[in-house]
């Protein structure tokens, strides 16, 4: 995997949304370690945004670099903030990160997800556009835009297959609905508009300072705690796992080198059912927290989600051939660092659950 540095080749203001929450947190610090861009961070700082990662860096980098770091604290919702926000970045590079992610959140309140994700990613593609049109013939050759999405806007697979670049789409929860008419909107604003942009589709990321509402999190912080476990179902829906990091290595890759209007798939070879996944955490905690007590004890079976995709698969053979994109964990490597994490940073944890509510 190339040096940031090295992929961005003179792209030196790069524009990151939602870059306070868990997956926009792991790119930009890669930005700030990697590179000497200046990164622009949009974000509403919402319940599940948090900017402690990225304080940790800019302390390591010490306090030189802080200016790199620029917080822009506004709402996709909000048209003129985010055309102002956008005229102050001045970006070489978009990478729009920012969404409402929480499928049984938007089971339960759909209309924020339709606000955020499909009308804020409108505000965002008129506010780019109108940048991108005042660029130099220079810059313009060198800008994108990135459109960061999720396979759950593929709907679900059987036993058998893998989502790929000519899959589909079959959205199934509200979620993943807003995030594909978001994929549409920004593929229309390259076909009618002449955008340069990118997007990518994503499996389930797991990794350290993820938001614990999440699977994983939740998971590792109740069974710690010796709470019940919930688990949707039979057990049995599969994942396929992705570490932040790899995630992030194949951003700035299809950013920086993948095609314009091009699509690219990206999966960690990490199928599990959510059983396996829970079994695995607890067998962890086993040896890391002894209790006496199996930690599988506490799993304890829930009423199914609404809508529950049965199981996701990548194939990421395109993002691979092309721009030589391959991930470098192993699940069970990447998940024994993760339960290590939120054990020694449960203060963190507690943190920003009581301040999310």
């Amino acid at each position: 995997m190339p040096a940031a540095d090295d992929l961005l080749k003179g792209q030196k203001r790069i524009l990151v949304t939602g870059g306070a929450g868990f997956i926009g947190g792991a790119v930009v610090r890669r930005l700030l370690r990697e590179t000497d861009a200046t990164v622009f961070n949009l974000d509403k700082l919402g319940y599940a945004s948090d900017l402690s990662s990225i304080e940790e860096v800019l302390i390591e980098l010490g306090d030189a670099h802080r200016p790199r770091h620029q917080q822009l604290k506004t709402d996709l919702r909000d048209p003129e903030a985010l055309k102002a926000a956008v005229e102050k970045a001045d970006p070489d590079l978009v990478m729009h990160l920012a969404a409402e992610s929480h499928v049984d959140r938007s089971i339960t309140g759909p209309g924020v997800f339709l606000e955020s994700n499909v009308t804020g990613t409108y505000h965002l593609l008129q506010a780019v556009l109108r940048h991108y049109e005042q660029l130099n013939a220079g810059r313009q050759k060198r800008f994108r835009l990135h459109h960061i999405s999720t396979d759950e806007v593929f709907g679900s697979l059987g036993a058998q297959g893998r989502f790929s670049e000519t899959t589909p789409y079959d959205p199934r929860s509200p979620y993943s609905a807003s995030k594909a008419a978001s994929d549409h909107l920004v593929l229309a604003w390259h076909h009618t508009y002449g955008l340069p942009v990118v997007l990518t589709n994503c499996s389930n990321n797991y990794g350290p300072w993820q938001f614990p509402e999440k699977l994983i999190p939740v998971v590792i912080l109740k069974a710690a705690k010796g709470e019940p476990i919930p688990l949707y179902g039979d057990g049995m829906n599969i994942r396929d796992w992705l570490h932040v990091e790899d995630h992030v290595d194949a951003l700035l890759l299809a950013a920086c080198r993948g095609q314009s209007g091009r699509n690219y798939c990206v999966g960690g070879y990490g199928e599990r059912t959510n059983t396996e996944v829970v079994e695995t955490i607890c067998k962890l905690l086993d040896e890391f927290l002894p209790t006496g007590k199996p930690h599988r004890r506490l799993i304890t079976p829930v009423r199914d989600r609404p809508g529950h995709d049965r199981r996701y698969a990548i194939d990421a053979s395109r993002i691979e051939s092309e721009l030589g994109w391959q991930p470098r964990y192993r699940f069970e490597e990447g998940l024994e660092d993760t339960v290590r994490w939120y054990l020694e940073h449960q203060d963190w944890c507690q943190q920003v659950r009581s301040r999310a509510g």
